[in-house]
């Protein structure tokens, strides 16, 4: 017997771009882009503070407000008005604003992070290298160089919040943000950690402008974040997940990859498509005519690394509203058991580890989920060989009868 995880679900989402603060939202919008001004652009001071913009670059700053709203949605961090402030903090700082530091409430050792950006920190990558060409190292600031190492991202999420997980940073092309999605889920199916974010965040400036020939208005400024964690360590202290991965593909093309995730031709609930992806004739398209169709990128703006993340989002918001549609009963709120998360290794039985595909193996869901209640999510370049596609479920009906106790096994981190 195994004390894996069994099924990997997403238990919090967060999303920091303008105009859309909820996956419904984002779905909304995605629904019906709206005419007439641009909305404002997102303002990551109100929620990670003054003191939280310190030093870090624009996608930085954006994957911490994405990051925290998925940690609250998810219950690990502390009820407001009980987040830890550092001590070297003013002591007259206001109750209400937000500290540098917020700790989960689970051992640090048990999150990890898988962050997904192609451009996020290109800006100061190219003014560092040219500042050091032109002129001389010492021109430039010791507090901005480390903007310019390609992980600062998923460090400062770890940093922020005392995740000492695995830290994980993806530039992957088109297919990063599926790719950290399905990297991320693997470090929780496979033991290694107990429950990972995950996150992805674009902006635009000048020097992203330039590269890629487009102007700010096309180009996304903002983040989106999962918790994905294993159903059964959600269960043990409490949490139900609001969506559960399914099997992930990457192919050389859409139409391969379709097909694994797909056999016989089933047809989805949903498709959420790569960006900007163009209908071609009839008999060519890879998901029946009849499936809803949703491209995100034309309510936010090209998304890059951040694609897959802000898709698995707004596919929550469509599970959400096809249960409230087909009238599923409310399910009942899982017990929660008063324990203490240990961080101490234990001996992994027999078997522990082994099998890391999400939705199989022990723990994993009972009854299959009919792929007409499932959202299909695919991003990519089918001109550039390189597809990836995932599908997301609806969570079981029913809370495992007897939540196990979930030990440590030996392939985590400890301290």
């Amino acid at each position: 017997m195994t004390h894996g995880p069994g099924e990997v679900v997403i238990t919090g989402v967060g999303l920091a771009v303008p105009g859309a603060s909820t996956p419904d939202a984002l779905l909304r919008r995605t629904a019906c882009p709206v005419t007439g001004p641009d909305p404002e652009p997102f303002d990551t001071a109100a929620r990670i503070g003054r003191r939280g913009h310190r030093y870090k670059d624009r996608a930085t700053r954006l994957a911490l407000c994405a990051a925290l709203e998925a940690l609250r949605d998810a219950d690990l961090l502390p009820s407001d008005g009980e987040s830890d402030r550092p001590a070297d903090g003013p002591a007259d700082a206001p109750s209400d604003s937000p500290s540098d530091r917020e700790t989960v409430t689970v051992p640090g050792d048990t999150v990890g992070v898988v962050a997904s950006s192609n451009l996020g920190n290109l800006d100061t990558a190219c003014l560092t290298t040219t500042a050091i060409a032109e002129r001389s190292a010492v021109d430039l600031s010791p507090m901005s160089l480390p903007n310019a190492s390609s992980n600062v991202i998923a460090s400062w999420v770890a940093i922020r919040h005392g995740l000492r997980g695995p830290n994980l940073m993806l530039c992957n092309g088109p297919t990063s943000g599926l790719d950290a999605v399905h990297w991320g889920a693997a470090l929780v199916a496979a033991g290694r950690v107990r429950r990972v974010v995950v996150v992805g965040a674009e902006t635009h400036n000048a020097v992203v402008e330039d590269l890629l020939g487009r102007s700010a208005g096309e180009l996304l400024d903002g983040a989106a974040a999962l918790v994905v964690e294993g159903a059964r360590w959600a269960e043990a202290r409490g949490t139900r997940g609001v969506a559960a991965l399914g099997p992930y593909e990457r192919r050389a093309g859409l139409t391969g990859c379709v097909e694994a995730l797909l056999p016989d031709a089933a047809a989805p609930g949903v498709w959420f498509t790569p960006e900007r992806y163009a209908e071609g004739p009839a008999g060519a398209v890879p998901v029946p005519r009849a499936v809803p169709r949703y491209d995100v990128t034309g309510a936010v703006g090209r998304a890059s690394g951040a694609l897959g993340v802000l898709q698995c989002v707004a596919a929550v918001g469509w599970l959400a509203r096809a249960a409230a549609t087909t009238g599923a009963e409310p399910v009942e709120p899982v017990q929660r058991v008063e324990r203490v998360e240990s961080a101490e290794p234990v001996e992994p039985d027999a078997g522990a580890g082994s099998g890391t595909a999400f939705g199989a193996g022990p723990g994993s869901a009972r009854d299959p989920v009919p792929v007409s209640r499932q959202a299909l999510i695919t991003s990519g370049d089918d001109t550039a060989d390189a597809v990836a596609g995932l599908l997301l479920r609806p969570t079981p009906d029913r809370s495992h009868p007897h939540p196990a106790r979930a030990p440590l096994i030996s392939m985590e981190c400890s301290r």
